[in-house]
């Protein structure tokens, strides 16, 4: 049958792992919970080498470049997993599965290339160490770093052009929770024979030949060492073995499923899991645990400065501020009262709206008006403080003022967080259950979520309050910060801060994470719900309603968890101040723009509370003209 007579593929459907609603069930939370590992554990390990002077070696900069590719890696697939696993329907474009293939074989390709860079490099630090630093110089660690993400590219382009270009008409059901070379190809109209013969000397070949590399610089590191282990020597040789643990775990499934053609096994997919998400998952654990000086750099957060006794109590501090320029310093003035008028005109519009409009009474606009009321509470607890100190140079700041700030700043930061995740919910309920939304979100209901909200606000930051100033402060008082924050406050403190600082990153990291769960949950059944609609309509008007939340979900929850779940070690003043102004200047700045721009109800409500502020103007006016013109005859 010729070419033209089929009609060709325009989607696939991923049958993912099992068909048991129970199983996909647990699938979903065990991927889930791994993925946020992978996430957190080589982001982990990303600041840690960045931050940490100690491990500014070539090793440790593979290692990061390793940790990377790792995120990549995982969230090519990972994502679409999970969706799949929520969703009745799993269907993926053709367009979507082909940027899938490419990616995955992009980012796994080059891991391969790297892992065998880093095994040249253990091969070099303990076979020629009086070389090391000149052979494995930053220039050729960047070199040997591009040619690894040149070399996945282009043999990732190669699979890709290889599969493209065959016909696909018939099947469309993919047995994996992926897109990947073998199982696509399987579903082509033409004879594949010779296609998979390429596919498999390209990448087989390519697993094979880096893993035989791999075996022959190890074997030549022991080969050299036969019989003069020092302490040195097993000291470099400890080193390699995270190496070895994660190139077993990634190569032997790598060169399982793709140095064989012609064959499939109905446990492919299962084998698929250990290198796309177990291995990933792995590295951080294994780096860490097995690594001495990587391990000691993710753990230990500070040690104590002095000893408390025969030191004096610090009773004041002083703000550094923005800058000691008058010329800055006037600028930046202007600038942020500015931006702090408008920030707190457009909120009160906002929340004007909200109460006087009766067509904003519902339970969406009800927690909106919430947030403009917190949006208003942030930069005054912040930017009052600040401005004062631009204007007369007096940036000191009592202990007590300094305690009270840092509260009344969390205390609304961690409301804000759990409100945007009862709105969330609120979406959730507003989208999937429409005919039941008025039921279930009740004012009743909504009453107590806001209060459950600013409740657990009040409580998160009473511990984290608590847990600061019971410290002792004795030396240094200048806060690296234009107001009193948890990390540089917490870094001026003479005490041991390891256990309060664990406590902290612990109670932020759950609080966060769980609220950042609920909300990424819900948008996960929103977009399943929204996608499952017939009328564009109904799908415009439901993105519409749920896409100023994201927005400001986006900006609020990446910088509140860049500044407040990491240890303070990795404190950067410069880059802190401006992740700061993020989340406490600039998004409550933008969060009415966002809602008024972005949402057609709200943009009407604000037009009729100008126009009635307009009437009552001009009618008094009108008073005001009528009484004078009364006046005039009888003044004759």
């Amino acid at each position: 049958m010729a070419w033209g007579n089929f009609s060709r593929v325009t989607e696939f459907i991923l049958l993912g792992l099992s068909d048991t609603r129970e199983l996909q069930v647990l699938f979903f939370t065990i991927f889930f919970l791994a993925y946020t590992m992978v996430l957190l554990g080589n982001l982990l390990i990303i600041v840690a080498v960045r931050t940490d002077p100690k491990l500014s070696s070539p090793m440790y900069f593979l290692l990061c470049n390793l940790s990377f590719i790792d995120i990549c890696c995982t969230s090519v697939t990972a994502p679409r997993m999970l969706v799949d696993l929520l969703s009745r329907r799993k269907a993926i474009v053709f367009e979507g599965c082909i940027a899938q293939l490419f990616f995955l074989h992009f980012a796994g390709s080059s891991e391969m290339f790297l892992l065998t860079v880093m095994a040249y490099d253990r091969y070099t630090a303990i076979c020629k160490p009086l070389h090391y630093t000149a052979i494995m110089s930053r220039w050729a660690c960047w070199v040997l770093v591009c040619s690894c993400w040149a070399g996945g590219f282009l043999h990732s382009i190669t699979q890709t052009l290889l599969t493209i270009q065959l016909p696909f008409c018939g099947p469309n059901a993919i047995d994996s929770y992926f897109c990947d070379v073998q199982p696509v190809i399987r579903l082509a109209c033409a004879d594949t024979y010779v296609t998979e013969w390429l596919m498999a000397s390209n990448s087989g070949l390519i697993s094979l030949g880096c893993f035989l590399v791999l075996v022959s610089s190890y074997t030549l590191i022991l080969v050299s060492l036969r019989g003069r282990l020092t302490q040195g020597h097993w000291k470099a040789l400890s080193t390699c073995g995270s190496h070895v643990v994660v190139v077993t775990l990634f190569f032997v499934p790598c060169i399982f499923i793709y140095l064989r053609p012609l064959c499939t096994f109905p446990f492919d997919k299962y084998i698929c899991v250990i290198y796309t998400i177990f291995s990933p998952v792995m590295n951080p654990l294994i780096y860490t645990l097995r690594n001495r000086e990587g391990n000691l750099c993710l753990v230990s957060i500070t040690k104590d400065k002095m000893q408390r006794d025969n030191l004096s109590t610090v009773s004041e501090f002083i703000l550094i501020g923005l800058s000691d320029a008058p010329q800055v310093r006037f600028l930046l003035f202007v600038l942020f009262l500015t931006i702090f008028l408008a920030t707190v005109a457009g909120n009160i519009t906002i929340l004007i709206a909200v109460s006087t409009d009766s067509r904003l009474h519902n339970p969406m606009y009800f927690f909106l008006g919430n947030l403009s009321l917190l949006d208003i509470l942030c930069p005054t607890i912040t930017v009052p403080k600040m401005l004062g100190a631009l204007l007369s140079e007096n940036k000191v700041i009592s202990f007590k003022g300094c305690l009270f700030q840092l509260f009344s700043l969390i205390d609304v930061v961690g409301t804000e967080i759990f409100l945007l995740a009862v709105m969330a919910y609120d979406r959730y309920v507003a989208v999937c259950h429409p005919l039941k939304y008025l039921n279930i979100m009740s004012m009743k209901l909504c009453a107590h979520l806001a209060i459950g909200t600013w409740v657990a606000g009040f409580f998160n930051s009473l511990l984290h309050t608590s847990l600061i100033f019971t410290l002792v402060f004795c030396d240094s008082n200048q806060v690296e910060q234009y107001y009193c924050d948890i990390p540089p406050v917490l870094g001026l403190s003479c005490s041991p801060t390891w256990s309060r600082e664990l406590v902290i990153l612990a109670v932020a990291g759950v609080l966060g994470s769980g609220a950042f769960v609920v909300t990424l949950i819900s948008y996960l059944y929103i977009l399943l719900a929204i996608l499952s609609m017939n009328s564009s309509e109904s799908r415009h008007k439901a993105f519409s309603t749920c896409g100023s939340h994201l927005t400001v979900v986006c900006l609020f929850y990446g910088t509140t968890i860049c500044t407040y779940v990491r240890p303070s070690s990795t404190f950067s003043p410069r880059r802190d101040r401006i992740v700061s102004m993020l989340y406490g200047i600039l998004t409550p700045l933008l969060n009415p723009i966002i809602y008024s721009l972005r949402n057609k109800e709200v943009r009407c409500a604000l037009r009729r509370v100008i126009s009635q502020v307009r009437s009552a103007l001009t009618g008094q006016e009108h008073l005001a003209q009528s009484v004078a013109s009364s006046g005039a005859p009888a003044a004759e």
